[in-house]
């Protein structure tokens, strides 16, 4: 009986004088080529490789380890999900414009925190500040990196080892097991609830307030409604309330919104201007949501508030970098021209979408998807209802139209799950949701038509074992 003979790779030195070790010593240096042929030859030896391996071989594995290894771990996505915001990914979509001033920010530096007029150290909320003053009418502003250190900041500055006054019925939790009295408590307040989860009257703000109280809070109930018999109070009675007793109110938008939704058909949802004429000391809200920016958190109200506001050793701390801030002054500047905001603006323009055009698409792209999963599956064009999402007006549905994927015969869900995830795995991963056993492509957010044939025909070599 023939012994079986041993392993016998080629030397890492021969793989790497190899055109395909040239290759990846081009692509991903000396160091990490070298460490990637011992890797695929020591995964060889350990595998049961045939006794010899060839130097291409050798290469071309090592090549590939490397190419898998260098891949972002964040990558684009298509967003078939139906959820214009969504939180998991990423939220708000930039404007050209926005793209183009964080990119110039990138390439060289900026007057961050320098005044080019004074030639001294300048103040880097500087450059949005007038902006917030400007469209919403308050007297002034900071910005922080997201509604949630906001919310941290103000607590912190105003209530710290003191009361904060809040209805029950607001007390939310958001993504992320994000939870307002875990803030408060983070922020050094002690929440004072008032009221029921829900029913709130304002004689229970005023018997709670006392020597200890430092603000009365309204939080946006963000990703839920309390309905049926309910009560709460008015923003405009409880800032008379706070202002009887010489204490900041301050209103949580949460989202936030700087302009009336309901002119593009939308649900109206209280502006930051709104607010502040409702009598907010202090409104705030993200930059990344209904806004449409990225990632921030903005304060606006009053200017002797705000000041207390930034001389807090934490706003150092949650202070934006100088993309976002060039990201956000682009996007603010476009709230300028309202009249061309739902063309300029991704978040808008993917809300006033209509259901007519993305049933157009659905039909268009029917056969292309049918062919591409090939038997076993039935793909029809459906009307559909699309979600703002990230919390912003939780019971308002838009008109839309997608594709439903659904296996013949009794397949199980883990056939519906497997097509999930073959999509997935296309070089821009799509991302559809599943219910009631069948795969959805919400359009709404689909604007590039081409790029997502072309995953359709990615998705065909890995056919027959993806979808099995």
């Amino acid at each position: 009986m023939n012994k079986p003979e041993h392993f016998r790779p080629p030397s890492v030195d021969t793989v790497l004088r190899s055109p395909g070790g040239e290759l990846a010593i081009v692509r991903h240096g000396r160091n990490e080529a070298t460490d990637a042929v011992r890797h695929v030859i020591e995964r060889l030896r350990s595998g049961g490789a045939p006794a010899a391996a060839s130097v291409d071989h050798v290469s071309r594995l090592a090549l590939d380890w490397l190419e898998e290894r260098s891949r972002p771990s964040q990558c684009p996505v298509i967003n078939l999900t139906g959820t214009v915001l969504h939180t998991n990914l990423g939220r708000a979509l930039l404007a050209e414009e926005a793209i183009e001033a964080v990119v110039a920010a990138m390439r060289a530096p900026t007057n961050l925190e320098y005044g080019i007029e004074t030639g001294s150290r300048g103040e880097r909320d500087a450059h949005v500040r007038g902006l917030v003053r400007e469209l919403t009418g308050a007297e002034d502003a900071i910005l922080v990196n997201n509604n949630a250190s906001a919310v941290l900041l103000v607590l912190n500055t105003l209530a710290r080892d003191r009361e904060a006054i809040v209805s029950r019925g607001e007390l939310i939790e958001i993504g992320g097991a994000f939870r307002m009295p875990d803030i408060m408590a983070r922020a050094g307040a002690t929440l004072r609830e008032v009221g029921t989860t829900n029913r709130t009257h304002l004689k229970d703000y005023a018997e709670a307030i006392g020597p200890e109280t430092g603000l009365i809070m309204k939080v946006h109930t963000s990703n839920y409604v309390v309905q049926g018999f309910t009560a709460e109070v008015e923003p405009a009675e409880l800032a008379k309330l706070a202002h009887q007793h010489d204490l900041p109110f301050v209103d949580d938008l949460g989202s936030g919104t700087l302009i009336d939704l309901s002119r593009w058909g939308l649900r109206k949802e209280k502006t930051v201007q709104d607010a502040l004429k409702g009598g907010a000391d202090l409104v705030t809200f993200s930059g990344d949501k209904l806004l449409g920016g990225p990632q921030a958190g903005i304060v606006a109200g009053r200017k002797d508030l705000i000041a207390k506001l930034a001389k807090n050793p934490l706003k150092r701390a949650l202070r934006l970098d100088k993309l976002r801030l060039a990201a956000l002054e682009a996007t603010l500047r476009l709230y300028r021209d309202p009249d061309r905001l739902a063309q300029r603006l991704p978040t808008l323009r993917l809300f006033t979408r209509t259901a007519g055009d993305l049933r157009a698409l659905a039909e268009r792209l029917q056969p292309k998807v049918a062919a591409a999963i090939g038997t076993g599956w039935t793909v029809e064009a459906i009307d559909c209802a699309s979600q703002i999402g990230s919390g912003a007006l939780p019971l308002e549905t838009l008109p839309s139209a997608g594709l439903a994927l659904r296996p013949l015969g009794k397949a199980a869900g883990s056939t519906v799950e497997k097509l999930a995830a073959a999509f997935r795995a296309v070089p821009v991963p799509v991302i559809g949701r599943i219910a009631q056993g069948t795969l959805i492509f919400d359009l709404r957010c689909l604007e590039d038509e081409a790029l997502f044939a072309a995953q359709l025909d990615a998705l065909k070599p890995e056919q027959s074992d993806a979808l099995a």
